[in-house]
């Protein structure tokens, strides 16, 4: 009997060895990335954007090959980061990559499709504000509004078939609001704040 739980003894320190050095390691590095997250989620709820950037790099950095669904969150939260942090420019280019690779994936996350949809039509938005601001022609600010229109239009759609009225009523407003800045006179639009993101 002293022997059948000796034996027993040393394999179950085998087993927990086997685990620490397996699959314990990917557990231990996946805890120090939700760190990291939290601590940047937190850096973007005090509007300390760059420090949060910097965070969510290190995120990326740390993040293993085979974990496609959370780098493509954290890339989505980094554009949005982006946005506030003067970057507005490379967070639209981020967000147009990233809504190309979520649409061609094989299983599509049709959530996560649909909150990059809206970031990028939110970066058109403001995008086109700044162009016209800066006084760029209109076959230069044209498409990119377009393409917000087109997001929004499409957003609003998805949302009315799903049912979901506040959504609907919140896209159906941002599409209201692309269509006024395309069509607004430039001596109105120079008068008026620069819209919150």
């Amino acid at each position: 009997m002293r022997t059948i739980l000796i034996i027993a003894w040393l394999f179950l320190g085998l087993g927990a060895a086997i685990y620490h050095y397996g699959p314990g390691q990917k557990r231990v590095a996946m805890d120090g990335i939700e760190n990291v997250l939290a601590e940047a989620r937190t850096n973007v709820s005090l509007e300390k954007y760059p420090q949060a950037l910097v965070l969510f790099d290190k995120a990326m950095a740390e993040l293993s090959v085979d974990n496609e669904d959370l780098a493509h969150r954290i890339q989505l939260e980094k554009a949005k980061a982006q946005m506030h942090a003067a970057q507005l420019p490379e967070a639209r280019a981020s967000l147009g990559s990233l809504l190309s690779r979520l649409r061609s994936a094989e299983s599509p996350d049709e959530k996560l499709i649909s909150e990059t949809q809206q970031a990028l039509a939110n970066a058109q938005y403001y995008r086109t504000w700044l162009m016209r601001l800066e006084g760029q022609p209109e076959e230069a600010w044209k498409p990119e509004i377009e393409a917000a229109r087109q997001h929004f239009t499409q957003l609003n759609e998805k949302s009315v078939a799903a049912g979901d009225t506040e959504a609907a009523e919140k896209t159906a407003e941002d599409l209201e609001a692309t269509v006024r800045l395309a069509r607004m006179d430039l001596n109105d639009l120079q008068g008026l704040p620069l819209p919150n993101q």
